[in-house]
């Protein structure tokens, strides 16, 4: 079989990626990942293009048979009429397949699982794509010992590079 498999794409060196949510992975659980065409007006994309765009505090929820990202940041486009400008921080339809909505809602429907941005980036078509995570929170002593394992992480890399110099 030839070609990528799509949950390859987001590491493709061609992926121009416009926010990352950097906490996310310290702060929750990440269980499964899935990726989402996002709905966004033209200036929208426009100010995603210049790289500006905030995911640290947005999340996604579940609205009827739909699902939305919420709170995320996108800045105005300076370049563009007043008229044309959108809303900063307007809830933003997800586009998915029935089958993956479905798995995602029953996802959330669990108790203590929601749904978080990863990252927004553009993907090798030059389609604006979201990376969402089925995430339970950790707790407090789970992040001391995340924290743990990056430093340890760090400091062997450390040594490594020290031997071998």
């Amino acid at each position: 079989m030839t070609g990528k498999n799509k949950s390859q794409g987001k590491k493709d060196p061609n992926n121009k990626t416009v926010a990352m949510n950097r906490k996310a992975r310290f702060t929750y659980f990440i269980e499964d990942t899935m990726e989402a065409g996002i709905m966004l007006t033209g200036t929208e994309v426009k100010s995603l293009r210049t790289g500006q765009a905030s995911i640290a505090e947005s999340y996604a929820a579940v609205q009827g048979s739909e699902i939305f990202l919420v709170n995320a940041h996108i800045p105005e486009y300076t370049k563009s009429n007043a008229k044309w400008q959108h809303e900063v921080r307007r809830p933003r339809k997800l586009l998915l397949h029935k089958n993956q909505m479905s798995k995602l809602i029953g996802a959330v429907q669990r108790k203590g699982t929601t749904l978080i941005p990863l990252s927004v980036y553009f993907n090798d078509r030059g389609i604006a794509k979201v990376e969402l995570g089925v995430a339970t929170g950790k707790k407090q002593h789970d992040k001391r010992q995340t924290e743990k394992e990056r430093d340890w992480q760090r400091e062997k890399s450390r040594v490594m590079s020290d031997k071998n110099a």
